[in-house]
């Protein structure tokens, strides 16, 4: 009996030199079958039918790992367990065979095992007809199949074309937002709403303190309003910038002024490095708070590195065990690249994440974008060559078409997707892709459909809410999947978010989270899975 993982390698071998078949003509034999059960968790020793069951469990999920498919964890698969006792003290029976303490003569077991097992192989070797050849298969050895599903979620994602920034002659604008979606109109009416607003003062807390609560009410619905028309009109600034950028006139506002100040030794944009605040680290017992260690400036160039945060650490850990590195930079003038690396290390596993890709634009409505990833896939290294073309073909539509190609051990798996965005009015946005990827014959089908409901004020409240559905198809298996997402502000200082997944095995979750900074009894809450954990203690 042993409580580590040092079956594993042996398993393995065994698995590779003679193939995953072998384990369905295997007998697992559990030796020295006439010890004493040890004790369980309460003292007691385990009864003998349980530790055969523990035993019989652990070494099947040994084979199961070594083999990779966990499917032969389903009681129709496991392998039969016979229990093996050779001992000279162990109790024997009037015939002179030796008994376990189960009350069985284990020899006849293991012979009538060994008859049926040779009985069903024999006989499923004739019903089914003779498989073609496989290169595969070839002097027992199989190569693992890549795990498709997981390649083609990655490359059903939606990703952002690099864009020039505005000191290198770029827009400098997201792109998911159309400027041209707002009229000039709509634009006068509320900068003419705000202009024609009286005069308000903001009063102080102890003249708020004075106030009776409709006063106060009235006060806060009055300030909040103001606010709200205020960030609008920046925001609709922001907006006539970018689109004065984009035909190729400077920007100034009303007074003049082109918004960037210049730095008289280079001549180009001045910027001022500000500290950034101090981390959160993770909750741990010790007295001393680290977080000093990793204080730095906000970067003004384009080269960005800042460490990685494991929120789940062991105690006395200072949380961080990686960095993340990310620089954008524009080649030969023209063509933006974006480069994020992300390396995380501890005392046993290394890990890396690569995310690099460049895009040229074509006119006004296309642009293509080609890419290389790095990211680890179990204990292997996948290498994967993207490229996707985008292109508008109305005003409200943008479809993408794209392809991958990945190397993952001896495996390459090729993969197509298209995928079409469409924004209705000015608040529902539709996204939907579907693609394939292919190995070695083998094939994964999948299809995503995601619909965004913006509030009427976003992206100034960011109140926005998701549903996804998506659809993946691989060796006969169909799954299905729903997920669903909102985010809503409730008073002046609270928000809350919901977000609830399912699939076709009716297996799913609901996650509700609220945050905020007015009303603090919401904390009490936390304390409600603790009292229960009390409770059960005592009265379980």
């Amino acid at each position: 009996q042993t409580r580590d993982l040092n079956d594993l390698p042996l398993l393995r071998s065994i698995t590779n030199s003679l193939g995953s078949s072998i384990w369905k003509n295997a007998i697992v034999a559990l030796t020295h079958a006439a010890s004493a059960p040890p004790d369980g968790p309460s003292g007691s020793p385990l009864s003998y039918e349980v530790f055969v069951a523990q035993r019989s469990h652990v070494v099947q999920q040994s084979i199961a790992q070594a083999v990779g498919d966990l499917r032969m964890m389903n009681p129709s698969l496991m392998n039969p367990v016979c229990l093996v006792e050779n001992h000279p003290s162990c109790r024997k029976n009037r015939d002179g065979h030796k008994v376990l303490p189960n009350g069985q003569t284990w020899r006849p077991q293991l012979l009538l095992l060994c008859y049926s097992i040779k009985v069903l192989s024999e006989a499923s070797s004739l019903s089914k007809p003779q498989d073609p050849f496989d290169h595969r298969k070839l002097f027992g050895f199989r190569v693992r199949s890549p795990p498709l599903p997981y390649l083609l979620s990655w490359l059903l994602q939606s990703r952002s074309h690099p864009k020039l920034s505005a000191d290198q002659g770029g827009e400098n604008g997201d792109s998911d937002i159309d400027v041209d979606d707002l009229s000039d109109s709509d634009q006068e009416d509320d900068e003419d709403e705000y202009d024609k607003l009286p005069p308000f003062k903001a009063l102080r807390k102890a003249q708020l303190a004075k106030l009776d609560k409709e006063q106060r009410k009235a006060y806060f619905e009055e300030y909040d309003y103001r606010v709200k028309l205020l960030q609008k009109k920046q925001w609709r600034e922001e907006l006539r910038r970018m689109r004065e950028l984009k035909k190729g006139k400077p920007a100034v506002d009303e007074y003049g002024n082109t918004g960037e100040d210049v730095d008289p030794e280079t001549g180009g944009p001045a910027s001022v490095p500000v500290p950034l605040p101090d981390m959160v680290l993770p909750p741990s017992f010790d007295g001393d708070n680290p977080a000093f260690r990793y204080r730095f400036l906000e970067p003004t160039s384009q080269f960005l590195a800042r460490p990685v945060l494991d929120t789940h650490g062991w105690d006395h850990d200072c949380g961080y065990d990686g960095v993340n590195v990310e620089h954008s930079l524009a080649i030969a003038s023209k063509f933006p690249a974006a480069v994020s690396v992300q390396l995380t290390k501890d005392k046993k596993e290394f890990n890396i994440h690569l995310d690099s890709s460049v895009s040229a634009k074509h006119g006004e409505n296309g642009s293509t974008m080609a890419g290389f990833d790095i990211q680890n896939v179990g204990k292997q290294l996948a290498y994967v060559f993207r490229g996707e073309t985008k292109f508008k073909n109305l005003k409200k539509n943008k479809t993408a078409a794209g392809f991958s190609v990945t190397f993952l051990g001896e495996n390459v798996a090729t993969g197509l997707k298209l995928e079409d965005h469409i924004v209705v009015g000015k608040r529902l946005v539709l996204v939907g892709s579907t693609g394939t990827v292919r190995s070695k014959g083998d094939s994964a089908y999948g299809a995503n459909l995601e619909m965004r409901l913006r509030g009427a004020d976003f992206p100034i409240d960011q109140d926005q809410s998701t549903l996804g559905l998506s659809l993946v198809k691989w060796r006969g298996d169909l799954a299905l999947g729903a997920n669903f997402q909102t985010q809503l502000s409730v008073g002046r200082s609270s928000k809350v978010a919901v977000r609830a997944g399912l699939n076709n095995k009716m297996s799913g979750q609901i996650t509700v989270r609220t945050s905020s900074s007015d009303q603090l009894q919401i904390a009490l809450t936390g304390l409600l899975p603790i009292v229960m954990a009390i409770y059960k203690s005592i009265k379980p």
